[in-house]
């Protein structure tokens, strides 16, 4: 087959797209030359081909990439991307994410990119009726290339590969012993990271078995240890407080707009009821998540018969990890004695000291009453969960035609996970606790052993995740056309998904002081098929397509296409493009999951809420629709031939997701019913005068998503002053963004993250021998605050890592991730530390390295 100068280029630009160009060395080069009749499948299409020249934009990172930038997870390296987007939760996500670790491909959530392991889909995993996978189970040691398919592929994989796929290649064909021994330190001597692997190999006549095995250790980082952490401001106080009306310099209550008064905490300072400083949370809770992981992991390959061949991977991974949040907020409703509407036995009697502070009963003849609980400890979120899955199949040659392929397999996940929070509060016994101890409860003392030990409990949950898959498919060529043979792939697929999640008895009972919780169970079956076909019209135009039919037990039929073509105008230029249709299927939580309570960032317009956390009630639906979405890439493919080395792909892309399974814009609700949108008060359950207790935000298909941009990528490899070097630009422009009628183009929220309309990753490594050299640099353009349009200011983090081989078996690797320490920019509702962790660094200057010795 001809292998034509663009040809090359499309090879060299997928294994040099990563961030740095490091994982392109000679022995790729050595392996590209000697394997042109070797039939390979490459992510976005299940034909196989001789080469790696598709219609999809691909972008591969290597072994030795993910090595030389220090990344000790796979969800750092995935959102390191300049196609990442949004806020995908990781290890930086102390609160909500239960430890685990998600990608965001182009920001359009994480249940809309699909993870694949080589090539099959993998159990979603995390606490219990998991949207997405934990990327957590999958170690970084046992990784060969992480390839990202850049467009819709729902034709070829089915649901959830609206926004690309990440399909993760595991080491296979390994002879030899290697360890590995790499770990990471902050400059301020916190956040310390350890990663131990260790990989053995042998072949045999007729096959090759590799095994592995790796450790990995991540040490937290509290924010309050970085100067630039603006302290907290709760108005849970650990003395405890009611909340009453606001005065002025003058003593006078302060309007508030809607016919009452503004309101504040009142505590009892030397029996005066005042309003005092909110509390500093961030001396309690995490910048970096501390977690460990145990993997074990193993692929064979086994020739039964000369056209006969059984392949299997297995992988098991342990992890336990834990988030720390400041002591639990007690947020009780009291009834006051006396008061119209108020309980008679048990209440509270109102102090003359009170009553002088501006804490009167409300409209039910309560009061609020509100205390950080100290006296009990600091929330400790701790997780163990286990994830297993096991692969096999059996593929082979049919004697039709020119020859057929074809391969059925088996795969197996479960995932179980227990969870705990430790110091939790049981409402019901603290409400009980302040009408029996008021003395003690508003004294601004701290509460006695015997007042701790009845409010404080151990919270404890349970879930899994279960996936069964058998799938069949057979490729080759159909015929021949004057261009060459027209391939094909036909296949079908039988999947099974089940979850659970069994909240704390406590929990679900609503008696916590935390938001209330439903358990969730259900499971859902799908038969799929599929087929696809290659067609080369031309030496220069190739064709390719694809139709794929699901069934599911749940809402019923899809059906998805895509068309692709490739044109190679010369030898140097080629022109891509991609249409292509897609769905992706409610999820087990979104069809079965419980009532579940959020506490969002949010700011209440009418001023009744003193926390910027406000409670939101999440609720599922069983009737809930499919998403369908629309795609479309453009893009050419250049290799001048006067510069050897250098390639260049320009990419524009375009997603619109319809039907979407989403939540509105809770803020929005919030101001558009203060403003008088009846409709908006009704879909949110909000009163017209503000009142918050059953704000509800439920899941809806009204949801659209509507984005575009381009990818640029420039990778130029040439030889200079004795030197190897290897040049790498990658950057992606977002034209557009929006998401339910609202325009999230170059904004960044604490609530939906980040969508900066430039990012932009370079690297240069010079190298020689036996040693090399690279700078990276990473930019995030500036943004607005999407709730008032102020600037949020650019950021360029700049690291340096250099590798050398002291023999052939033993290399040692150093590095310095963000050299000059920038700090995060910041963000007025950021997720967490005034920030949005997820976007930007909040750890600071990291120093990493590692030792790999093989033999």
């Amino acid at each position: 087959m001809k292998k034509s100068i663009i040809g090359k280029a499309v090879r060299f630009a997928l294994l040099a797209a990563p961030v740095s160009a490091v994982g392109f060395s000679s022995v790729a080069v050595a392996q590209e030359e000697t394997a042109k009749v070797e039939r390979i499948e490459v992510t976005g299409s299940r034909i196989q081909r001789q080469d790696m020249e598709t219609a999809s934009p691909i972008t591969v990172i290597d072994a030795a990439a993910i090595r030389m930038e220090g990344f000790t997870s796979v969800d750092q390296l995935l959102q390191a991307q300049t196609s990442m987007a949004g806020a995908a939760v990781g290890s930086t996500t102390n609160n909500g994410a239960d430890g685990v670790a998600q990608v965001d491909l182009r920001g359009m959530g994480s249940q809309r990119t699909l993870v694949l392991l080589n090539g099959r889909r993998m159990v979603n995993s995390g606490s219990g009726a998991d949207s997405a996978v934990d990327l957590n189970s999958i170690p970084v040691a046992m990784i060969a290339r992480v390839e990202i398919l850049k467009d819709g592929a729902s034709a070829v994989y089915g649901s959830d590969a609206i926004a690309g796929v990440v399909n993760i290649i595991t080491k296979k064909d390994f002879e030899g012993f290697q360890v590995d021994l790499n770990g990471s330190s902050t400059d301020k001597g916190d956040g310390e990271t350890g990663e131990l692997s260790a990989l053995y190999g042998f072949s045999t006549d007729r096959g090759n078995y590799t095994f592995g095995a790796a450790y990995s250790d991540r040490k937290g980082v509290i924010q309050s240890d970085r100067d630039w952490t603006k302290p907290g401001n709760s108005s849970f106080i650990p003395q405890g407080g009611l909340v009453g009306d606001a005065f002025d310099e003058n003593g006078q209550r302060i309007p508030n707009g809607s016919g009452g008064f503004e309101q504040e905490v009142k505590a009892n300072v030397n029996g005066q009821w005042k309003p005092v400083s909110g509390y500093d949370f961030t001396q309690d809770s995490w910048y970096q998540t501390p977690s460990k992981r145990y993997s074990l992991f193993a692929n064979a390959t086994q020739e039964l018969a000369n056209d006969l061949v059984f392949t299997a991977d297995a992988l098991y991974t342990k992890r336990k990890s834990d988030q720390q949040l400041a002591a639990q907020p007690g947020d009780i409703l009291l009834d006051v004695c006396g008061a119209p509407g108020a309980d008679l036995v048990q209440c509270i009697t109102l102090t003359p000291g009170m009553i002088a502070g501006g804490i009167t009963a409300d409209g039910t003849g309560r009061v609020n009453y509100r205390r950080r609980t100290n006296d009990v400890g600091p929330r400790v979120y701790e997780q163990d969960t286990d994830t297993l899955r096991l692969s096999a199949g059996l593929a082979g040659t049919l004697d039709v035609h020119t020859g057929m392929n074809w391969d059925v397999s088996y795969t197996f996940g479960k995932n179980e996970a227990d969870t705990s929070v430790a110091n939790s509060i049981n409402a019901v016994n603290m409400a009980d606790s302040v009408y029996a101890n008021q003395a003690a409860w508003f004294s601004g003392a701290p509460l006695t052993p015997a007042i701790v030990d009845d409010i404080g409990y151990f919270e404890q949950a349970n879930g899994g995740n279960k996936q069964h898959i058998v799938a069949g498919v057979l490729s080759g060529d159909l015929f021949d056309l004057s261009a060459g043979a027209v391939g094909f792939a036909v296949g079908a697929e039988y999947r099974r998904d089940s979850g659970f999640y069994n909240p704390d008895p406590v929990i679900v009972a609503g008696e916590g002081t935390a938001a209330q919780q439903d358990p969730t169970n259900g499971s859902y079956d799908v038969v799929s098929f599929y087929q696809e076909v290659s067609v080369p019209f031309s030496e220069k135009l190739t064709g390719e397509f694809a139709l794929r039919f699901d069934d599911y037990s749940t809402f019923g039929k899809a059906s998805t296409w895509k068309v692709g073509l490739t044109y190679e105008l010369s030898d140097e230029i080629m022109f891509r493009g991609v249409a292509a249709t897609g769905f992706r299927a409610p999820n087990v939580s979104e069809l079965f999951g419980g009532n579940t309570g959020s506490y969002d960032y949010l700011d209440d317009p009418w001023g009744n809420e003193q926390d910027p956390q406000i409670l939101v009630n999440y609720t599922s639906d069983a009737n809930i629709q499919p998403e369908e979405s629309e795609s479309f890439t453009a893009g050419v493919v250049l290799s001048p031939a006067e510069i050897e080395g250098l390639s260049m792909t320009v990419d524009y892309w375009r997603f619109k997701v319809s039907n979407a399974i989403t939540r509105l814009d809770a803020q929005a609700g919030l101001n558009n019913c203060f403003a008088g949108d009846v409709t908006a008060c009704e879909t949110f359950l909000i009163t017209p005068e503000g009142d918050l207790s059953n704000f509800t935000n439920p899941l809806t298909n009204v949801g659209d998503q509507d984005t575009s941009g381009i990818d640029v990528n420039i990778a130029y490899r040439f030889e200079g002053l004795g030197l190897t070097w290897n040049i790498n630009n990658d950057t992606t422009w977002l034209l557009k963004f929006k998401q339910d009628g609202l325009d999230y183009t170059n904004t960044i929220d604490g609530n939906f993250g980040g969508y900066a309309e430039l990012r932009n990753n370079f690297s240069i490594q010079a190298g020689q021998g036996d040693w090399n050299v690279t700078y990276f640099n990473r930019y995030i353009g500036k943004t607005e605050y999407l709730a008032d349009g102020s600037r949020i200011d650019a950021v360029l983090y700049h690291n340096i890592a250099a590798s050398y081989f002291i023999t052939d078996g033993l290399s040692v690797s150093l590095g310095v991730k963000n050299l000059t320490d920038e700090e995060p920019s910041r963000v007025a509702n950021g997720s967490d530390g005034g920030t949005v962790p997820e976007v930007f660094d909040t750890i600071g200057r990291q120093i990493y390295g590692g030792v790999t010795y093989k033999f």
